[in-house]
């Protein structure tokens, strides 16, 4: 079936854009983010993952399956990202995700300990071990960041004038963890998120 469409697109002549598919194991926050995320030289299709697969593991493993019907052209600049935290990841999961992203050439958006590490970096420049995602929120909810923050909450317009900010602090965070040596995606990589890269991706393909 599939064959059969991709031999009608290429007969017809028509220029396709290219797809970014996003495969998130967040409910809300992380597909409320990137919503607000728009190309014209691209479309962006955020796909949440069911429950069953949201270990890291299972969750790249069934990256393909998720987007269901949905046409998939690498060769034509369609790209797979996985958005995920550490959680209650094991190192193992955490290998094997990253293991099977290699293989199958997706790229990943790892955030650890939570995807609001992320956000906290619009605010501050922070380093220090975070247990979970509520020491996240601990912070990020201090004076003069996201006071009234709730992951319901829709706050990309309050976060984008530090967007630039963010992704240096990340990128700096990225550098030293890995002048140390040290696996980003690993529960040991506390605190990091690549977050940024993926939000550099998808502004370069506006």
């Amino acid at each position: 079936m599939r064959r059969t469409r991709e031999k009608e697109r290429k007969q017809s002549g028509r220029k396709r854009n290219s797809v970014v598919y996003l495969i998130c194991e967040g409910s809300e926050t992380e597909i409320r983010y990137f919503k607000r995320f728009r190309s014209r030289g691209c479309r962006i299709d955020i796909l949440p993952i069911p429950s069953q697969y949201k270990a890291a593991d299972k969750l790249v493993q069934k990256a393909r399956a998720t987007m269901g019907i949905n046409p998939y052209y690498p060769d034509e600049g369609d790209v797979i990202w996985c958005v995920f935290d550490r959680d209650e990841n094991t190192e193992e999961m955490l290998i094997k995700a990253e293991q099977t992203a290699k293989k199958e050439g997706y790229r990943i958006a790892f955030s650890n300990p939570a995807f609001e590490f992320w956000y906290l970096l619009h605010f501050t420049e922070y380093n220090s071990f975070l247990e979970d995602c509520q020491a996240v929120l601990q912070q990020l909810k201090k004076k003069g960041r996201l006071k009234q923050y709730e992951k319901n909450k829709d706050i990309y317009d309050e976060l984008l004038p530090y967007q630039k900010v963010a992704k240096q602090r990340a990128c700096k965070q990225l550098e030293k963890l890995r002048r140390e040596q040290q696996r980003i995606i690993s529960r040991k990589s506390n605190p990091v998120t690549t977050v940024g890269e993926l939000t550099s991706y998808l502004n370069e393909r506006r």
